[in-house]
């Protein structure tokens, strides 16, 4: 089984404590990358959740967000600032002086301004537990929709393979067909000359221009490395890197392939050879 590194995941859940969202967004990467994104009241499960997020998630760039509602019946205490409220009833009085049609202000302007009112720390250990369920939940729906486009890159892979060894076997096709046509084309220039053919020296020629447009250790080798993309994809887990590799390979091939080409029908069958393994570079950058 393979796994494509792009998925989204949400999971809820809610309770006395109130009701909390996690969303799970993944995207590819080179390597593993997290970010957790989650309010003060959690923060002392970024650890754990980190933890458990590595376990599960292998490569990929991914973002985890939760968001907190509390309910009624959780008792959050509430703390006073009261050395800020006393500066500001005196910043008040000052005021005044200057200005004499200043307005007192009144306690509840007073409990308005930021940070007079502070939360104390809310016990929330009871919480916490279904908080964690919540995350294994869209950790479960990210891997199966993960697994999902992993099943369909799978296929668009066996299906570009399957283009490379046609274009593949054309080529191997056509090498018999220009080493005959080349013999032919050397004769006839002789014929038109009305000069004798030194048939050693004919053997010569065919032997130096076979050698020279020689592929066959390119096909052979792009064969191999077909075979063996086809393995991987069968054998599953963590492919994205053997993979990448494996491309490279394929395209450097592919490439020496056409530049030894003296054959039309061969150079079209390279540049298709290119095309599709190119394409299979794109969909590969988002194997896990």
């Amino acid at each position: 089984m393979i796994y494509s590194m792009t998925a989204f995941a949400r999971a809820q859940a809610q309770g006395p404590w109130g009701s909390a969202v996690c969303e799970l967004r993944s995207v590819n990467h080179r390597y593993l990358e997290m970010r957790l994104h989650l309010p003060d009241a959690l923060s002392e499960l970024e650890q754990p959740m980190h933890e458990y997020l590595r376990q599960h998630v292998k490569r990929g760039k991914l973002e985890c967000y939760f968001r907190l509602q509390l309910g009624g019946s959780v008792d959050v205490p509430l703390q006073v600032n009261f050395a800020l409220a006393k500066r500001l009833i005196e910043a008040n009085k000052e005021l005044a002086q200057f200005l004499p049609g200043v307005i007192s202000i009144d306690a509840m302007a007073i409990l308005q301004y930021p940070g007079v009112i502070q939360s104390g720390e809310v016990n929330l250990d009871g919480m916490h537990k279904e908080i964690l369920q919540v995350l294994e939940i869209a950790v479960k729906d990210l891997l199966a929709m993960r697994q999902r486009e992993g099943e369909d890159l799978k296929n668009i892979f066996l299906q570009r393979l399957d283009g490379l060894s046609a274009e593949l076997a054309k080529a191997k096709e056509r090498l018999p067909v220009i080493l005959q046509h080349q013999r032919e084309r050397i004769l006839k220039h002789f014929n038109d000359a009305q000069v004798e053919m030194d048939r050693q020296r004919l053997e010569q020629e065919m032997v130096m221009f076979s050698q020279k447009i020689d592929v066959t250790e390119e096909i052979e080798r792009i064969e191999t490395h077909v075979a063996e993309v086809r393995r991987v994809l069968k054998q599953g887990g963590l492919v994205g890197r053997r993979l990448d590799f494996l491309m490279q390979e394929l395209n450097r091939e592919a490439n020496t392939l056409g530049a030894k080409s003296v054959d039309v029908d061969t150079t079209r069958a390279s540049l298709e050879m290119k095309v599709l393994i190119e394409q299979l570079r794109e969909q590969m950058q988002n194997i896990e």
